[in-house]
């Protein structure tokens, strides 16, 4: 059966997105051993859905209305609000760190991590100070990352898969090497940007950004029982950054190319692991946004030939924890031809 001849995918299979943030939800409203709720069901339950549900075979064609994909974006931002309340609220009841303040954390980072961020990165794509633009500099404000946008539109995009490019991998680099090198050279990065627009010294937003971030710590050491409340936060976002960073790993390792050379499909890994699509909106379709960046999350395609990861995006994190385990198992699928 031909493209055309399918359906439209349903658009409610992108509601399993929010299942994680409403566990977090309960878990930070109920307390003790209940906030490693988002931990397991991430790490644990996540990668057990990417294998079980399997990979789509065939694309379908995208609905003729984007509105329900534009309204999913703006509730998956609220709501990552409402779960940073929870665990504000729940980090102020505990009062001290404690070990499931650090669990409340990291399932509110893991929560943020798609809420946040990948929402984030698909707004930080509209018109500059557009309501949209507007949420994403907030989500990413939320977790002490308010620069990724900036670095992600103007530098990753125009040099992915090149030596100018901190947030693509190398075949040699394993993730925790990389995650000490993109972290502080995409800062950087974003710093050369807005210098290289004539916003130096404190007028570049980069380094107003990190002032408010500051501020913001600051600010909350004053309240009462902001101590705890600033550890938590500082952990969460801590999470949420490795996480996006791991996203970033695996979706360009080892696949490079020349500065003069043209940008194609290639340089950039995919996979149709339904769970990994469906609960984070497409963001595994990643050859096709290199390609056409304006492009809706809910437009993409996939690129028949293009490199496939071995697995979706929960399945491939726990053997890319061990580097060697990953590049033996996902390296044979570097097209080699394009290096």
């Amino acid at each position: 059966m031909g493209e055309s001849e399918l359906a439209p995918e349903p658009w409610p299979v992108h509601l399993l997105g929010l299942v994680n943030p409403m566990i977090v939800i309960a878990g930070n409203m109920l307390g003790g051993a209940y906030t490693a709720m988002g931990v397991l069901f991430v790490w644990g339950v996540g990668p057990i859905l990417d294998v079980v549900m399997g990979e789509s075979k065939q694309p379908r064609p995208p609905r003729k209305s984007g509105l329900p994909f534009e309204t999913l974006l703006w509730v998956h931002g609220i709501v990552h609000f409402l779960v940073l309340a929870s665990f504000f609220r729940f980090a102020y009841l505990e009062a001290s760190v404690s070990i499931w303040l650090i669990a409340a954390a990291l399932s509110t980072g893991l929560s943020a991590a798609a809420s946040a961020i990948v929402t984030a990165h698909e707004l930080g794509h509209k018109k500059p100070r557009s309501p949209g633009w507007r949420l994403a500099r907030l989500l990413l404000f939320s977790v002490h990352y308010p620069h990724f946008t900036t670095e992600h539109n103007h530098n990753h995009h125009k040099w992915v898969a090149t030596v100018r490019d901190p947030a693509s991998a190398y075949e040699e680099e394993g993730l925790w090497s990389f995650w000490f090198r993109t972290i502080p050279g995409q800062y950087l990065s974003s710093v050369r940007v807005h210098n290289g627009k004539g916003r130096t010294g404190i007028r570049n937003p980069s380094y107003q950004g990190l002032i408010f971030q500051i501020a913001a710590i600051g600010i909350m050491l004053m309240l009462p029982r902001g101590q705890t409340m600033v550890v938590g936060w500082l952990i969460l976002s801590t999470i949420a950054i490795l996480t996006l960073e791991y996203v970033n790993y695996i979706r360009h390792w080892g696949l490079r190319r020349g500065e003069d050379e043209r940008q194609t499909e290639m340089q950039s890994w995919n996979t149709e692991a339904r769970w990994s699509r469906w609960s984070l909106i497409e963001l595994t379709r990643h050859s096709d946004h290199h390609m056409r960046a304006s492009v809706p999350f809910w437009q993409l395609r996939p690129h028949p030939g293009a490199p496939e990861l071995p697995a979706g995006y929960y399945a491939c994190w726990w053997p890319c924890l061990i580097p060697p385990i990953w590049k033996r198992w996902a390296g044979k699928r570097i097209p080699r031809n394009t290096l």
